[in-house]
């Protein structure tokens, strides 16, 4: 080897090795570095604990008293429709007997049952002396037949006080999955609808549909297998479609937006009544109005859908859409064509849910569409 490849090898190693050694140095510094650092934060730690605790919560409590009347007042939750942003549209505030507005008290609905605390959950009450199915019944919003299927009563009249009772969250029956079950299935042994199993905001379910094995659904207005369906609390309503229009109270006439059966009423989970129709015909505005909605502005369950605003007070939302042939900011009149009804969404078959506002306050259609 000639003394130029000598010298060069001999450099290589040399440079090699200093920076081997380099590197462990840096490297037990940083270490030390490191581990003295920890014994000082965690020495700190109690000290600055209690004060970053109390800071933080200050701070959010701040923050909530400065934003309550921008996010925490009721016209954000009473004026949402979905896609329009403000709180989820099941738990819009519904009217009320008691409101100080005359046209708000017109449109209440004596048949129409809504739950002033929405609950999620299966409760447990202990019966007190004077007790009866049907006042416990009115206590929790729920029917008496409710009661009596959840709790295996043999009759209306088989309580005592002491006895504790399971209360559903609303009307109907509760199903525990097995293995096989679908949201089909369930419907079916029920005597209910799918889509009401769905809607129901606790039932917990995904957008694929498929159910959890062990899973307690709630089914509303479904009844044992072995009890016979009972006639609808509701009376039977068959959308007409366009002809008849009714005047709603504070102004604007209406008509119906589709035609088809009633599956679905109005509830506080479901602001709204579904109508069903396998042919899926056309949907038209009930009112004239300007259009505020006309999409899929998010992924909400609501799928295609159409906000109307009208002169008089009133909205209107038309969902679940496979065609929307208007847009946003565009004038429509009363029995225009606007879209067609189908099944986008979180639905289990061709229908439209249509909801009715009244200065933010959700109300059932049907008290205006008699």
């Amino acid at each position: 080897m000639d003394p130029f490849h000598k010298d060069l090898a001999k450099f290589t190693k040399f440079i090699t090795v200093y920076l081997k050694n380099k590197v462990i140095f840096l490297a037990t510094h940083i270490e030390k570095f490191k581990n003295h650092l920890v014994e000082i934060l965690l020495a700190r730690r109690l000290i600055y604990q209690k004060r970053a605790w109390h800071a933080s919560m200050v701070g959010l409590s701040a923050f909530g008293i400065v934003t309550a009347g921008v996010f925490g007042g009721e016209t954000i939750v009473s004026t949402s429709f979905p896609g329009m942003g403000g709180a989820d549209p099941r738990f819009a505030q519904a009217f009320t007997p008691d409101s100080d507005d005359p046209v708000l008290n017109s449109l209440y609905d004596t048949h129409t049952n809504i739950s002033q605390k929405p609950r999620s959950e299966i409760v447990e009450y202990e019966v007190k002396s004077g007790d009866t199915l049907s006042n416990i019944g009115d206590k929790f919003n729920i029917s008496v037949e409710t009661i009596k299927w959840e709790n295996k009563l043999e009759s209306l009249n088989s309580i005592k006080p002491g006895q504790v009772l399971r209360i559903l969250p609303v009307s109907g029956v509760a199903h525990k999955v097995k293995s096989g079950d679908t949201l089909e299935s369930v419907a079916k042994l029920y005597s209910a609808e799918s889509q009401a199993i769905l809607d129901f905001p606790f039932n917990d379910i995904g957008d694929d549909f498929k159910l959890r094995i062990g899973q307690i659904l709630i089914v509303p207005d479904g009844v044992p297998p072995t009890v016979a369906a009972p006639k609808p609390k509701q009376p039977t309503f068959v959308a007409q479609g366009p002809g008849t229009t009714f005047k709603a109270p504070g102004g604007g006439n209406f008509t119906w937006p589709t035609q088809g059966g009633m599956t679905q009423y109005f509830a506080w989970y479901h602001p709204g009544i579904d109508i069903a129709n396998k042919s899926a015909p056309a949907v038209i505005a009930s009112d004239g109005g300007v259009v505020k909605v006309a999409g899929w502005p998010d992924n909400y369950g609501y799928g295609n859908r159409i906000v109307i605003e009208h002169d008089s007070g009133y909205q209107t939302l038309y969902a679940h859409l496979s065609n929307i042939y208007v847009s946003v900011g565009q004038t429509v009149s009363r029995g225009q064509l606007i879209g067609q009804m189908g099944s986008p969404g979180r639905s289990t078959g061709t229908h439209l849910h249509f909801e009715m506002r009244y200065k933010g306050i959700a109300v059932n259609p049907l008290v205006i569409l008699k």
